[in-house]
């Protein structure tokens, strides 16, 4: 647009000039000035109609939602339609870490005088949201100044523009993101089964069939985590003539606590995924590099980057079901740690040092951990921890998160406890005790 309008205010420019060696009678000239000076008003016309937007940089962790929201945005669906519509991209689509976007927040020069003589508006009320809307970036952080003193005045796109109220929120999903028609059979399948409910197949043929056992998780949302994959297989122990790799056991009993978390009627998302290994009974549970992310989409080669796609599903996911009205959304991450090989340790667990709920949840987990090894360790000794790490699944995820490392993969005792799939289960049952504890 503004390509266009500086080329026609050239070829006005060039035309006014050849005017001055015409000879035109007087009443030509006035008419053919009066022409040009009509097209050079519209050019300004049109310049002052394209609208200008603030633009932000996207985020370690950043969304198209949680970028909305940190700007008070979200409530209005025309405000995601512009924001897809200015910067030319898809619904849905993930953001590129550092790049610049605009935001739907129109830009105006403050007069100095009135928010309402700034903008071209009488209305009052909207011009006190318009103060507010600035005061309230400002208190946040986001704007340097006050438009009186900056003389920037910020317009959020829904105020002028929209028609829509605020977003209707839909009901909340009514089936897990997991379940699916596709699959039957498997030792666990019963005959409530064959109608298509009930049926996940992240979880393999064997345990597809999943029974509701109960719905004291109903409006819960869990988000599992197995800790690397793909590319990366993590840690990678040795038993005999066999390698143990971290990414295989730790995503084994991610699935046997997604599993368990559906059976309580949560909403549960495997973020982690491999397509043809579902929960496995093997003790040496095979390598290899084809796991994806939730939507399959590849694992990236660097490191970074594959966290980054995974805290990015999920913080889109946490917005959606945060619009759907959900308050009670929850992340896990499952590790296999590497220690010296003498060395044995209990399952611990991280949480990120602000939040509050992550570090209540590490405890509720670890108190429930602790109540398990006494009863069920000759000794009754327990030894995990609960602490606080920056690490990047604890820090750029929007829910409360925990991280758990389940044992030492290079201990041969520690490795009793991820090679018997008895152990696996348990490991999962318990944490889902953690979970559902008060």
């Amino acid at each position: 647009m503004k390509d266009h309008i500086g080329k026609l205010l050239a070829v006005i420019g060039q035309r006014l000039d050849s005017l001055q060696g015409r000879r035109l009678s007087t009443v030509s000239k006035i008419l053919v000035r009066g022409c040009l000076l009509f097209l050079l008003l519209l050019a300004f016309g049109m310049a002052g109609a394209a609208a200008n937007y603030l633009e932000t940089k996207a985020l370690p962790g950043d969304g198209i939602y949680s970028l909305l929201r940190r700007y008070k945005l979200d409530d209005y669906r025309c405000n995601f339609d512009q924001f897809y519509s200015i910067n030319r991209i898809a619904k849905n689509s993930s953001l590129l870490v550092g790049k610049t976007y605009l935001l739907p927040i129109e830009v105006f020069a403050f007069d100095g005088h009135t928010i309402r003589s700034s903008i071209g508006q009488d209305d009052w009320t909207t011009a006190v949201k318009i103060r507010d809307y600035n005061r309230d970036l400002l208190n946040l952080g986001l704007i340097s100044g006050a438009y009186e003193t900056t003389k920037i005045l910020l317009v959020p796109y829904h105020l002028l523009n929209c028609t829509d109220n605020i977003v209707d929120i839909p009901d909340p999903v009514d089936i897990d993101p997991e379940e699916s028609t596709a699959i039957a059979g498997g030792k666990n399948s019963s005959p409530s089964s064959s109608n298509g409910r009930r049926m996940f197949p992240i979880f393999g043929p064997e345990y597809a069939y999943t029974p509701l056992a109960s719905t004291k998780l109903r409006g819960k949302v869990f988000y599992i985590v197995s800790g690397h994959g793909g590319p990366d297989p993590g840690a990678i122990g040795q038993r005999g003539n066999y390698q143990l790799c971290e990414d295989e056991y730790a995503y084994d009993v991610a699935l046997r606590l997604c599993r368990n978390l559906i059976a309580h009627g949560a909403t549960a998302y495997m973020i982690n995924r491999d397509l043809n290994d579902g929960i496995r009974d093997d003790k040496f549970l095979t390598c290899d590099k084809d796991e994806v992310v939730w939507g399959n989409t590849p694992h990236s080669l660097n490191q970074k980057v594959r966290l980054t796609q995974r805290s990015d599903v999920i913080n889109e996911l946490y917005n959606k079901h945060r619009l759907q009205g959900v308050t009670d959304q929850k992340v896990v991450v499952v590790h296999v740690d590497s220690r010296s090989q003498s060395q044995r340790t209990d399952l611990f667990f991280y949480y990120k040092s602000s939040s509050e709920p992550g570090q209540e949840l590490a405890r509720q987990m670890h108190r429930i951990m602790r109540q398990k090894y006494r009863q069920y360790r000759a000794n009754g000794e327990y030894h995990g921890t609960v602490t606080a790490r920056d690490l990047h699944m604890l820090r750029e995820c929007e829910p409360p998160a925990v991280y758990v490392e389940l044992a030492n993969i290079r201990n041969t005792f520690d490795q009793q406890r991820i090679i018997i799939d008895r152990n696996r289960q348990l490991l999962a049952d318990w944490m889902l005790e953690g979970l559902m504890a008060e």
